[in-house]
């Protein structure tokens, strides 16, 4: 089970490429089959991540 955190915003088009890059160099690694990872995404507003003490990105409202 792989959980990636991700900043809000990005296409499916790129998920997609990242689980799929993520589950094969984990199914060659680990020796599993591909249908054996799992990959979810949460997305993360800009607001709610937070680098040095700062948020990624100001909410709309302020």
């Amino acid at each position: 089970f792989v959980n990636i955190r991700i900043l809000e915003g990005h296409s499916q088009k790129r998920k997609d490429e990242i689980s799929r890059r993520v589950t094969e160099a984990i199914s060659e690694v680990a020796e599993l089959p591909k249908e054996a990872i799992w990959v979810v995404f949460e997305d993360v507003a800009g607001s709610d991540w937070f680098v040095g003490g700062a948020a990624v990105r100001k909410p709309k409202d302020q």
